[in-house]
């Protein structure tokens, strides 16, 4: 890897370089095929990357979009827990090895590190990319089972990125409770769709009865404020489109933004955000208006309660001075008001 390449920078480089020789045609037919499997509403139970060219196309459609949503929730799950580095990492339903990549973008240094997925062409592949970024030189890739039969060796973070609507109810409950054994650190990331936000909810659930702490996004671990069926909390990020992005979709930008649900639950000392920006900031003339997560008041001076977790919308304007400047530099996503104010 270059010395002076991020670690997303290298990653895109060797993602092109595997579609030499892969003709754009068979890329693109694979991946058009593959993201209707992944869209459908039944489990697969089997491996969807059949081969070297599926998985081939597939990373180099997904690896980038991957890589940035779980960027993000570690980048949150670090602002949370500033002094914590882990010091093993455990990819569950890796593929080929995205969160891997993000890891080390989040926390640079080597640590030992495993990725496990059922399916070999995928992880043959993650081993061939892996090849450029030093960090992950002694990464093991192995061939398992994703579901009640999982097992895992103790380790500080478990990752479960875009694996648990491939799943059972059972399988997810089991994956879910395997990390929470395993790790001192759970980060789980699903497409940011109701559906997917319904799955995160599920593990989040399952990890704070387990005796986990929520790190993010969430500014604290008591029930979503969120009512069932009438919205769902979801991020986004940016990602750089290549070539076969805008083949397969006929987009003319050159980027996309991935929408994405997540959590991160520690089993350690924790300073989750004040509270989180849930939806894009609306910029007025004078004012920004920003919809934010916040955790339950405080009772009063006289005992009274305060209200609870719940979702507001707060105004900050040109009087608020420093505020209001760091209002409109806000994104969704980002913690509030920010840590160094």
């Amino acid at each position: 890897m270059n010395e002076h390449a991020s670690p997303s920078e290298t990653l895109r480089t060797a993602l092109t370089a595997l579609l030499d020789g892969l003709p754009p045609k068979q890329a693109a037919g694979a991946v058009e095929r593959l993201i209707e499997n992944y869209r459908g509403t039944t489990p697969t139970h089997t491996p969807v990357l059949r081969d070297q060219a599926d998985a081939t196309a597939y990373a180099a459609y997904r690896m980038p979009a991957t890589f940035e949503a779980v960027r993000a929730a570690l980048t949150a799950l670090a602002g949370a827990a500033p002094d914590w580095t882990p010091a093993g990492h455990t990819d569950v339903g890796g593929g080929t090895g995205a969160a891997t990549w993000a890891v080390t973008a989040t926390w640079p240094g080597s640590r030992p590190v495993a990725v496990l997925d059922w399916a070999d062409p995928a992880l043959a592949l993650g081993r061939e990319i892996a090849a450029a970024n030093p960090a992950l030189g002694d990464a093991r890739w192995e061939r398992a089972r994703i579901g009640t039969a999982l097992t895992l060796d103790p380790t500080d973070l478990v990752t479960v990125s875009y694996v648990l609507g491939e799943l059972t109810a059972a399988d997810r409950t089991a994956v879910v409770d395997a990390a929470a054994a395993a790790a001192q650190a759970v980060v789980v990331v699903e497409p940011g769709t109701p559906d997917g936000y319904a799955r995160v909810i599920e593990a989040r659930d399952r990890l704070v009865q387990a005796g986990f702490r929520i790190a993010a996004p969430c500014p604290h671990s008591a029930a979503c404020p969120i009512v069932p069926g009438t919205d769902w909390c979801h991020f986004s990020a940016r990602v750089s489109r290549s070539s076969l992005h805008r083949q397969v979709k006929g987009g003319s930008l050159a980027y996309e933004d991935e929408k994405f649900s997540y959590v991160a639950a520690v089993r350690f000392p924790v300073a989750p955000a004040a509270a989180r920006v849930v939806r894009r900031p609306q910029i007025r003339k004078g004012q920004v208006l920003l919809d934010l997560c916040e955790p339950a008041e405080a009772p009063d001076a006289e005992g009274r309660p305060g209200q609870p977790e719940q979702l507001r919308r707060r105004t900050v304007t040109k009087r608020h001075g420093d505020l209001y400047k760091a209002a409109r530099d806000a994104d969704w996503g980002d913690a509030w008001p920010p840590r160094a104010l």
